[in-house]
């Protein structure tokens, strides 16, 4: 298969892409972040890209937004991550808007090299390769869409759906108008709505709110 890395460990990209050599398949680029991961998709079109979640610059969830944003751009791409962590924000939506040629694995619950081949492999394919840890935690994040909100978020958005402005949301809660804006704000970033062009985000938080 003809592969794209992306790893900021330089020690750990080079490894993979020794082994993935060794097993005749040809990388086509090893990278470190994620800005240069999505330059070479479109540069090269591989058939898979591996990538972790956490890369520069702020070493949060780059990754997985590459992911995503691979998927929705080249979606012939398949996309395996590999990482140490479970991204819950946008991990159930690159396994829920993309039926196949995905997957997830966790690095320190790959005992065996051959489990990792596996799963490339398998969503090369186009099908898919899921720890079941990472099912098991999206699966937990997943049963009530609004866990992911603080206490405070939760008040806020309860009076967005009862139809108060910010200013009146600041009053009813004794705090600034700016601290409305940021709740607001980072309610949208953890339902997964910062990005959403052509419809209005309140609304739409509003209504996962009332679903939920």
């Amino acid at each position: 298969m003809r592969v794209i890395l992306a790893e900021d460990s330089t020690l750990l990209r080079e490894g993979l892409v020794r082994l993935l050599v060794e097993e005749g398949h040809d990388v086509l680029a090893a990278v470190g972040d994620a800005e240069a991961l999505i330059s070479a998709v479109a540069a090269h079109r591989p058939d898979v890209v591996v990538t972790d979640v956490r890369m520069p610059p702020t070493n949060s969830d780059e990754g997985m937004k590459a992911a995503l944003e691979i998927r929705r751009r080249f979606p012939e791409v398949g996309v395996l991550v590999l990482s140490q962590y479970v991204e819950q924000r946008y991990a159930v939506d690159l396994l829920t808007e993309h039926a196949d040629g995905v997957g997830y694995l966790l690095k320190d619950r790959v005992v065996q090299v051959e489990e990792f081949l596996d799963a490339l492999r398998r969503v090369g394919d186009g099908d898919v390769a899921f720890d079941p840890e990472v099912v098991r935690r999206l699966l937990a994040r997943t049963s009530h869409p609004l866990d992911v909100l603080t206490e405070r978020e939760r008040q806020v958005l309860a009076h967005m759906a009862e139809g108060h402005t910010n200013n009146a949301i600041a009053s009813r809660l004794h705090v600034s108008r700016s601290a409305v804006e940021k709740h607001i704000n980072s309610i949208f970033d953890k339902l997964g709505l910062s990005d959403v062009d052509g419809y209005s985000r309140r609304v739409l938080a509003i209504l996962r709110y009332l679903r939920a």
